[in-house]
């Protein structure tokens, strides 16, 4: 058996390499847990601070859910790449500290438009570089639980925030100044935690190997590489439009077109993503390594639910029992068909040297067209939810099909044989 034969039969996740995990995963904890705890205050804010329902989408846009994560992903996906991981991840959650600290503390709107602006900045950073690591850690066998592990961690964020966020509503906006506080701490101690980890000894080799001028950036824009990153962009990007959308908007959409109060917005919200975690837990980490048709499968199965779920907007009014049918089947469906398959993919389909920068820029191209696109969802869904919805089913639907189509065959295979194979092509 050769060297790559034993690795592509590698099953065993060590104790080492699920804490490593857990640790890295804090970033998507951190992220998720920012983006939901903003949408949680936003008619809070908005209040507080007088801003039109145009102020309400420039923070949206601004923040960890869009243009400033996508900066950050941008810029620290490519340092990843060059300085290493640990370099990034050691690092950034000071600065998203920072940032959360701001919102937490603000009196005005500069300090909540700057706050939000900083908070996407770090964890656009920190995303990519933490993924990556985790990525280059686990065996050829057990990337979908390594990297399922991560999207659990983005789906808690939002629970633990909402569930804050719902005890703490008789408190009004204190309430969620204390809910930011919280994830000040959290930030606070995974940086701590974060101080012993080591480098990845994958990117240490590539390093190694590349010499002092790395891989550039141009090789990112050719032949499988440029495929990979068409492919993992556009589904991505695509999925993410709805994702973001339900993430954020879901408690302001339900108050404002008066379905239910702020608390019962919440609640709902907190609802999908517990289910997103089952669904994670139970059926995407355990089958995703198994085969190629099983794959497909999940993703085919997933995306007809989350169709499904912003298609029953078009056809039946827009009341809780609806909002509650919209929920159950966008989480379902995004746990076997959403970021954790792009996950999965953006660490396989690139070589060592490119993967956080790969990352960096799909994820921060999405969450570009995400911003563009919080500017107009408060406008778009202040009078009915028609409009928001008839484009969601859009996009998940170009989503689905791209995934589906043009889905390639990396599953049980070692990152040093799918470079190979891919650079045979």
């Amino acid at each position: 058996m050769t060297v790559d034969d034993a690795r592509d039969q590698d099953t065993t996740i060590t104790r080492q390499q699920w804490r490593w995990s857990v640790l890295a995963a804090m970033a998507s904890y951190l992220d998720a847990g920012s983006i939901v705890a903003l949408g949680a205050g936003l008619t809070l804010f908005q209040a507080e601070f007088g801003l039109p329902s145009s102020g309400v989408g420039v923070l949206a846009a601004l923040g960890p859910n869009a243009i400033g994560a996508a900066i950050g992903a941008f810029v620290g996906g490519r340092l990843g790449d060059r300085l290493g991981r640990k370099r990034i991840y050691k690092w950034d959650l000071l600065v998203y500290a920072l940032g959360v600290l701001l919102i937490a503390l603000a009196v005005d709107p500069a300090m909540l438009f700057v706050g939000t602006f900083v908070v996407g900045l770090a964890v656009g950073a920190d995303v990519p570089t933490s993924l990556a690591l985790v990525g280059e850690l686990a065996p050829a066998r057990g990337r979908g639980r390594l990297l399922g592990l991560t999207q659990v961690a983005w789906s808690l964020g939002p629970v633990v925030v909402l569930v804050l966020a719902l005890a703490l509503s008789s408190l009004g906006l204190l309430g969620i100044r204390i809910v930011f506080l919280h994830l000040f701490v959290a930030a606070c101690v995974t940086w701590a935690l974060r101080r012993g980890m080591a480098e990845s000894a994958r990117w240490t080799a590539a390093a190694a190997a590349a010499g002092s001028a790395g891989t550039r950036v141009r090789e990112m824009f050719r032949g499988p590489n440029l495929r990979a990153l068409v492919w993992t962009g556009t589904v991505y990007t695509f999925w993410g439009l709805a994702a973001g959308t339900t993430g954020i908007f879901t408690p302001y959409v339900v108050e404002t077109l008066g379905a239910g109060t702020q608390a019962a917005g919440v609640a709902l919200s907190c609802a999908g993503f517990v289910i997103g975690i089952v669904v994670t837990v139970v059926v995407f980490m355990p089958l995703n390594d198994r085969s190629y048709a099983t794959r497909r499968t999940m993703w085919a199965v997933g995306s007809v639910l989350q169709i499904s779920a912003f298609a029953l907007y078009l056809v039946l009014p827009f009341t809780v029992p609806v909002v509650i049918a919209n929920i159950v089947l966008f989480a379902v469906g995004a746990g076997l068909a959403g970021d954790s398959t792009y996950r999965v993919f953006s660490q396989e389909l690139f070589p060592t040297m490119l993967r956080g920068t790969a990352q960096g820029f799909t994820f921060g191209v999405a969450r570009t067209v995400l911003g563009v696109w919080s500017l107009f969802v408060p406008i778009l869904a202040s009078a009915e939810i028609g409009p928001v919805a008839l484009l969601l089913t859009a996009f998940l639907v170009v989503s689905g099909v791209v995934g589906y189509a043009f889905m390639p065959d990396t599953v049980g295979k070692s990152l040093e044989r799918i470079a190979q194979e891919r650079a045979a092509r």
